[in-house]
C-alpha cells in the first residue's frame, strides 16, 4: 500500500506476507474480502465507465473511440506523474530505489521488464479493434464469452496456476453454453471467427501478464500503470494520427461543449480508476476471477445501458473493448 500526506492507505497490490492471513469471504472460499473490493471496484467502475463513454458516442456523436483511449491513457499518466512527484504515491511495493527527481521514477531494467505487458495490451487492443468487424454484436458477445478458457490456460502455461475441478467444471460450462447459444448463426463468417479468438488469446496473454509480471518486477498497480502509459502512449498517438482521428477530433462541433467536456472527464476519471482496479483485481485475485467479473460485469452494463439510454449500441460495444473492460 502507499501512504499519502495525511497518512491514509491506499490499496495498490497484494502485499507479501499481508494476505496470506486475511479471512476468507465465505467458508471454503479462497477470495479474501480484500479481494471482493478489488472485484466490486472493478465492476463498478466499468459499469459507470461505459455509460459516460456510451453518452460521449452516442449523445453528442463523437466518431473517434481511439482519441477518447488516448484521452485517458495521457491523463491517467500526467496524474501518476503529480502524485508521484508529490509523494503521495509509491510504484513500487517497497521503497523505491531510484531518486525521487528521477524522469521514469522507475529504473530502466524494470520498464524493461514490463515491457511484455505492453506489448500484450497493444496486441489486445488491435486484435479487438478489428474482431468487432467481422461478426454481428450478438455473436461476438457469445464469442467473447470463451475469454475465460483461454484465460485459464495461459495461467497455467505464463504462471503455472492450477485450479481446482470444480473452477474447471464451471468454466467448461461456460464455453459449453456459448457455443450452444452460437450454433445457429447464419451468418457464419471463418475469418471473422478466427480474429475474435485471436482476440480472447491476446485478452488472456494481457491478464496472465499482469499476474506475473505484477508479482515479479515489485511494482505495484500504479508502477504497472505508470509503465504501460510509458511505452503505449506514444503507440496509440501514432495510431490515431496514422487513422486521421485527430484532425477529425479538432473539427468535431461539441469540441468547446461544455458538457462534452465534463463528460470526457469524468471518462478520463474513471478510466484511471478502472485501469487501476484492473491491476489490482488481477494481482490480488488472478487473471482468471478478472475475467469472469467482465463477464459478469456485462449484464448490469446491459441493464443499466437500458434503462438509461434504451440500449447499448454497435461502436459502444467497440469502445469498451478498447478500454479493457473485458
Amino acid at each position: 500500500m502507499a501512504k499519502n500526506a495525511g497518512g491514509v492507505l491506499l490499496p495498490v497490490s497484494a502485499e507479501p506476507g499481508k494476505g496470506d492471513g486475511e479471512a476468507a469471504l465465505f467458508k471454503g472460499s479462497a477470495m479474501t474480502r480484500r479481494g471482493a473490493v478489488a472485484a466490486l471496484s472493478y465492476m463498478s467502475c466499468s459499469v459507470l465507465l461505459v455509460m459516460f463513454n456510451k453518452a460521449a458516442l452516442s449523445s453528442y456523436k463523437f466518431p473517434c473511440a481511439n482519441v477518447i483511449t488516448l484521452l485517458q491513457m495521457v491523463c491517467s499518466t500526467c496524474l501518476l506523474y503529480v502524485l508521484r512527484r508529490l509523494k503521495i504515491i509509491s510504484f513500487t511495493n517497497s521503497e523505491p530505489s531510484v531518486p525521487s527527481d528521477s524522469l521514469f521514477f522507475v529504473p530502466f531494467r524494470i520498464l524493461l521488464r514490463t515491457s511484455p505487458l505492453s506489448l500484450s495490451y497493444l496486441l489486445y487492443m488491435l486484435a479487438s479493434m478489428e474482431s468487432v468487424r467481422g461478426v454481428n454484436v450478438p455473436m461476438y458477445t457469445t464469442l467473447r464469452r470463451t475469454t475465460v478458457a483461454f484465460t485459464m490456460t495461459m495461467e497455467y502455461f505464463l504462471a503455472k496456476q492450477k485450479h481446482t475441478p470444480p473452477i474447471i467444471g464451471s468454466v467448461a460450462l461456460i464455453v459449453f453454453g456459448a457455443f450452444i447459444a452460437g450454433a445457429r448463426d447464419l451468418s457464419f463468417d471463418a475469418r471473422g471467427y478466427a480474429i475474435v479468438f485471436v482476440a480472447n488469446i491476446t485478452t488472456a496473454v494481457y491478464l496472465a501478464t499482469i499476474n506475473r509480471i505484477g508479482k515479479s518486477s515489485g511494482l505495484n498497480s500504479f508502477g504497472l500503470m505508470w509503465c504501460n502509459g510509458l511505452v503505449c502512449g506514444p503507440a496509440v498517438l501514432l495510431l490515431t494520427y496514422i487513422q486521421g482521428d485527430l484532425k477529425k477530433t479538432i473539427e468535431f462541433p461539441y469540441l468547446y461543449s461544455p458538457g462534452f467536456q465534463v463528460v470526457l472527464l469524468f471518462s478520463c476519471t474513471l478510466a484511471f480508476l478502472l485501469n487501476y482496479t484492473i491491476f489490482w483485481n488481477t494481482i490480488l485475485n488472478s487473471a482468471l476471477t478478472q475475467s469472469m467479473c467482465g463477464n459478469l460485469k456485462d449484464f448490469f452494463t446491459v441493464g443499466l445501458g437500458w434503462v438509461l439510454f434504451g440500449g447499448l449500441p454497435f461502436d459502444l460495444v467497440s469502445l469498451s473493448l478498447l478500454l479493457g473492460h473485458k
